[in-house]
């Protein structure tokens, strides 16, 4: 199938980690993927939402309004129980405005680490974790969406491990690996990611066939 005839699906991500996990999970559809990288001159949108629902449809339909294309956004982040939930929809602002995946971690430990006074401080495993992915996919043709959630469970280990990945993915221990997050190959993590999980049934809506 040519470009001309393949259709146009944007990613309202400028999260390159992001756009690769789409692309590779997208890769043999009949659809080019682009990503806010491709549409520079869009301003960023704000994500002031109380959930990560709220925000996957805010982004995807202010998006998908300005090009009048179909849009998928995600809003996803890491969910740690000892912390009441945070950092939840501020993951990636988690250490303040712009801060980098080594900032965020930094700030996760340090939060852990003072509610941890008096204890045993050293112990490889933290607190029972879970990574959420909220999909939307909009379409301005129609004003529809269509949306998805996955999650996966884990644990926050005590210093990061491993180089793959992004985000929190160095602190998140997956039992059934033994490993972290950042220590699986894509094909690994796609299979059992929160990302992973709401793409595959985000599909399974549209009556798209999974990608292997």
């Amino acid at each position: 199938m040519t470009n001309q005839t393949k259709q146009v699906l944007i990613v309202a991500t400028g999260n390159s980690g992001k756009v690769k996990e789409f692309v590779h999970a997208l890769s043999s559809q009949d659809t080019i993927v682009k990503s806010m990288a491709d549409y520079p001159d869009i301003p960023e949108v704000i994500e002031d939402g109380l959930t990560f629902a709220e925000n996957a449809r805010k982004k995807a339909k202010t998006v998908g309004d300005v090009l009048g294309l179909r849009v998928l956004a995600d809003d996803s982040g890491l969910c740690v129980d000892q912390l009441e939930g945070r950092p939840g929809v501020y993951s990636a602002r988690y250490a303040g405005e712009h801060a980098s995946d080594a900032e965020n971690n930094e700030k996760l430990l340090h939060d852990l680490a003072e509610l941890s006074l008096g204890e045993d401080t050293e112990q490889p495993l933290l607190s029972p974790a879970r990574f959420v992915c909220h999909l939307a996919l909009y379409d301005p043709a129609t004003g529809e969406f269509t949306e998805a959630e996955g999650t996966v469970e884990g644990m926050i280990v005590s210093e990061p491990v491993g180089q793959g990945g992004f985000g929190y993915d160095p602190l998140f221990y997956l039992s059934k690996y033994d490993k972290t997050m950042a220590q699986l190959t894509m094909q690994e993590k796609q299979a059992i990611s929160h990302r992973g999980e709401a793409l595959r049934l985000l599909q399974q809506k549209l009556g798209i066939h999974p990608s292997s």
